[in-house]
């Protein structure tokens, strides 16, 4: 049983989710250690922010692919799905039993981001507390009603906007107010690199399972776009991400170690190529592991070579 929920949490989705946490919390690491002058670089990997953090990060991945599994499932819109197998759908697992699990998901995170708050902000920043609780429960929300409820937003071509605001710019610009407690505007430029990598992640699975979302009245944005400007939309997001990382890194020019990053776009930009030919929808399903990886590679590359003084 333990199994089918493992599959139902869908893994390999995970290194999307947590790109935008390394990059807050290592260029907000570096950032606190610029400001207070300690050396506490060394000590990002033994942090107990950064731990939890990502651990926050990954139950709200895990709600959202639970939440995903439900809502699709009970609406019948995985039956005829390209890629692995839903266990709702397949009745692996029943609606009643995924709603259970949901829950007791929700509450598990819910106790891991009250820990990272403690840890984070103390008794002394009382105000912050209450702001990221406020974001935490948002999160949750946010990832059920996904595909969850009559006003399931996926249904409705904003699935977008909630992956470029979450994946991206909360993930980033959180986790490094984390370590900073303000906010330097040019952190939301590798945060909108993440938000529109993650984007273009999305936009491939929609673009991959158009026909289906058409049967199933799932209003996704390729299915309101069409094929050709959904397309046009994919090289726009990819394109943007190299453009606000580049602006960023000239911005921040310390070295030429910090055109590393450029090595994850290599495949992306053979993405841009592969979808541009593209005929049979199925066939993108093997080009959405390679954009997320090479967006969790480009996550660890940018972090790193970012903070070399």
């Amino acid at each position: 049983m333990i199994k089918n929920y493992i599959k139902a949490a869908r893994l390999r989705t995970l290194p999307l989710s947590v790109s935008g946490i390394i990059v807050g919390s290592i260029l907000g690491n570096q950032a606190s250690y610029d400001i207070s002058g300690l050396c506490l670089k060394s000590s990002l990997f033994f942090s107990s922010i950064f731990w939890l953090a990502m651990l926050t990060t990954i139950g709200f991945q895990v709600i959202s692919n639970f939440a995903n599994d439900y809502g699709d499932g009970i609406r019948g819109s995985d039956n005829n799905r390209t890629g692995e197998a839903r266990m709702v759908s397949s009745g692996i697992i029943t609606p009643k039993q995924m709603k259970f699990a949901i829950i007791i998901t929700s509450g598990i995170t819910i106790i891991i981001a009250l820990l990272l708050i403690y840890f984070a902000f103390g008794k002394e920043n009382f105000n912050f507390s209450i702001l990221f609780f406020a974001l935490g429960i948002a999160s949750i929300i946010a990832a059920i009603k996904y595909t969850v409820g009559n006003s399931a937003y996926g249904y409705s071509g904003f699935g977008d906007v909630f992956v470029f605001l979450f994946f991206g710019l909360l993930s980033v610009v959180g986790s490094y107010f984390l370590y900073t407690k303000n906010i330097n505007f040019e952190i939301f430029l590798p945060a909108i690199s993440i938000g529109l990598l993650s984007s273009a992640v999305l936009n491939l699975n929609n673009l991959r399972d158009r026909e289906e979302d058409k049967k199933n009245h799932k209003k996704t944005l390729v299915v309101k776009l069409g094929v050709k400007k959904a397309k046009l939309y994919h090289y726009l997001l990819i394109l943007g991400a190299l453009v606000a990382a580049s602006i960023y890194t000239f911005l921040n020019f310390r070295s030429i170690y910090q055109l590393l990053f450029l090595v994850a776009f290599i495949p992306l930009i053979k993405n841009i190529k592969t979808v541009s030919k593209n005929k049979i929808s199925a066939e993108l399903d093997s080009e959405l592991k390679k954009v997320a990886l090479s967006t969790f590679l480009f996550a660890i590359l940018f972090a790193i070579t970012s903070t070399i003084i």
